[in-house]
């Protein structure tokens, strides 16, 4: 089995592609799973876990030969509308879901979801069930996972002229909170 070890990071353009790898997305978001190469060589794909293979990225085996992957197409729901603040209405409500999703010019396209095409429907987008590749966005943090705040690069603006404090706490859906503090004269509760 030809063991796929990295994801090269800067391609040369000069690269000699041995063969590809046609994954849907819920594959391509994994780090260690057997499959089976366009041409049907069996591969084992051992790289680090939330390293998401976008189609086109060019990984490499461990005895230094290319390989390919494609977006494979798989059923997706693809919503569209002219209306530009529709259009942000019906991303705002997915991402209020934490739905992966892909944005394109007047379209959004996620997994299938009745639920979800339910309520897009409702808000009054067009939505259609259509086979096409999966790339969803990275997310506002990207690839690295976790999350901040930003407190820490962000200074907060002095919109009281005298001197104030107040704390404000965020809850989230995965399972812990968020103190934050700032420490002023006057005080107030968020």
């Amino acid at each position: 089995m030809i063991k796929i070890t990295d994801k090269i990071l800067d391609p040369t353009g000069e690269e000699i592609i041995k063969d590809s790898i046609c994954l849907p997305f819920d594959e391509r978001k994994r780090g260690r799973f057997k499959t089976q190469t366009v041409t049907g060589k069996e591969v084992g794909i051992m790289i680090d876990r939330g390293e998401v293979m976008r189609g086109g990225t060019l990984m490499r085996c461990d005895a230094g030969d290319v390989y390919k992957i494609i977006a494979a197409d798989e059923v997706v729901t693809t919503a569209t509308t002219d209306d530009s603040t529709l259009f942000a209405r019906g991303c705002y409500h997915l991402g209020n879901r934490h739905v992966a999703l892909q944005v394109g010019d007047g379209w959004l396209r996620y997994q299938n979801d009745y639920v979800l095409d339910d309520m897009l429907i409702q808000l009054g987008l067009k939505v259609i069930h259509e086979p096409a590749p999966f790339e969803p966005e990275n997310g506002a943090y990207g690839d690295h996972g976790g999350h901040s705040h930003g407190d820490d690069d962000y200074e907060h603006p002095d919109i009281h002229a005298e001197e104030h404090s107040h704390t404000h706490d965020h809850d989230h859906s995965h399972g812990h909170s968020h103190d934050h503090s700032h420490t002023k004269k006057h005080s107030h509760e968020h």
